[in-house]
């Protein structure tokens, strides 16, 4: 019984440890300038159309937008994955998902269309530095 009680009470410590570490967290520069690089990204995709909570936005202001839910969630965040799914994908306030309109007019999740060009990047960035 009494390593029952130590036991629970080392989990409880590396919780209560892991917890708070992660409310401290901050993306690594390497995933900072990846998320950067997704918004500028982003805000030059002018003949896009992004849809959110049922209206439309021009790519500048949608990436105007997800620097500003960057800038308020930054300390919650590790990798730009966690960037896209709390502040790029679904409304805080309304829990609907972020759509994109592409050229040819058909509509994907915006989750799904980032993690895309998210993986481009990060294919992009490998290249680089596996020849550079």
């Amino acid at each position: 019984m009494a390593s029952f009680t130590h036991l629970r009470t080392a989990l409880l410590a590396f919780m209560l440890g892991t917890a708070a570490l992660l409310a401290r967290a901050t993306p690594s520069d390497t995933e900072d300038k990846l998320i950067d690089t997704l918004i500028q990204r982003v805000s030059k995709m002018s003949s896009m159309i992004f849809l959110r909570n049922g209206s439309e936005y021009n790519a500048s202001d949608a990436a105007r937008h997800m620097q500003a839910k960057y800038d308020y969630f930054k300390k919650e965040l590790l990798t730009a994955e966690d960037f896209i799914e709390r502040c790029a994908s679904r409304s805080e306030m309304t829990g609907q998902a972020y759509r994109v309109k592409l050229t040819n007019g058909t509509v994907r999740d915006a989750n799904e269309f980032l993690n895309s060009e998210l993986r481009a990047l990060r294919q992009a960035t490998g290249a680089r530095k596996a020849g550079g």
